[in-house]
């Protein structure tokens, strides 16, 4: 654990391995029980391997496909932080560790994927090959909610928002565009709500009537460093029902939430699309509507 001491000469990788140990870890065999161990909340990773974690849990094909050095500059990180965090779950090194995201993602990429370098050829400049490249990112973001959803968790988080008598929709920064058509597709469909937009720095102040009675709709995104996280604990001090939509255990809002909901999307040089969050969000408002019809 981060927090453990470590005696003279011990190294971070064994001190992180011997307390996965002690909490009964075994070495991960396949991709879900990695998975399962990240999302357990009892192994809590300093600064760069959470950063590792993080990467890892939301880009399980990247991670497959690409060198140490490609994984490595992906993730923000030098590639010998990746091999600490393989020792860490008992792998000599990285190349042992990435078998169990080539075993996990083996038949589940579409026909045509390597063509590439053929499509790029026939397009007829950057743009149109950029423009491909972000239609490319938003058909594996939605094609990935078919892979992994929740339903149980999607449920839940209708009822807790068609139950409340004023729905706060909170996001921040690249979330933002997403709770602002949130909102405006309640206020439409004549669902009472407050989309909390921190105009003048007043957010705080936004969310300062919340009462028990009332629910928080919020979406985050890594790297999770905006106001929404301060925003929703207001709101979980003052007893609102909580849902999110983010994309990972490491989200600072899964431990407040009453439910959540896993969205990861992917990214096209660096630009990342919004087409899953988007979809999950309509059909949140959707069930939130026919639930209060009904």
């Amino acid at each position: 654990m981060s927090g453990a001491r470590t005696s003279p000469g011990e190294s971070a990788p064994r001190k992180q391995g011997r307390s996965l140990a002690a909490l009964g870890y075994t070495k991960p065999q396949t991709y879900e029980e990695l998975r399962a161990v990240l999302s357990s909340g009892t192994v809590h990773f300093p600064k760069r391997l959470r950063q590792v974690a993080i990467f890892l849990w939301q880009h399980p094909s990247d991670v497959a496909l690409g060198t140490i050095a490609q994984v490595a500059d992906q993730a923000g990180v030098q590639p010998s932080t990746l091999v600490r965090f393989a020792q860490i779950f008992g792998y000599a090194g990285f190349s042992d560790f990435q078998a169990l995201f080539k075993e996990h993602m083996k038949g589940s990429w579409p026909e045509g994927r390597g063509q590439g370098s053929q499509e790029k050829a026939a397009e007829p400049n950057a743009d149109l090959h950029f423009l491909n490249g972000m239609v490319g990112a938003s058909q594996a973001s939605l094609s990935r909610i078919g892979n992994r959803f929740d339903i149980d968790s999607f449920e839940k988080m209708i009822d807790h928002l068609a139950a409340a008598e004023l729905i706060y929709v909170i996001g921040s920064k690249r979330a933002f565009p997403v709770t602002t058509y949130l909102s405006l597709t309640l206020s439409q469909q004549g669902v009472r709500n407050v989309l909390v937009d921190n105009v003048g720095s007043t957010a705080l102040d936004q969310v300062g009537c919340i009462t028990p009675r009332d629910a928080v709709l919020a979406v985050s995104f890594s790297p999770y460093n905006s106001i929404t996280p301060d925003l929703v604990a207001v709101a979980h001090e003052r007893k609102a029902r909580i849902v999110t939509v983010t994309d990972s255990t490491f989200s600072p809002l899964v431990e407040l939430s009453d439910t959540w909901l896993e969205v990861v999307e992917s990214d096209f040089a660096g630009f990342r699309s919004l087409a899953a969050s988007l979809a999950v969000g309509m059909a949140l408002v959707h069930g939130v509507v026919a639930r209060r019809t009904g």
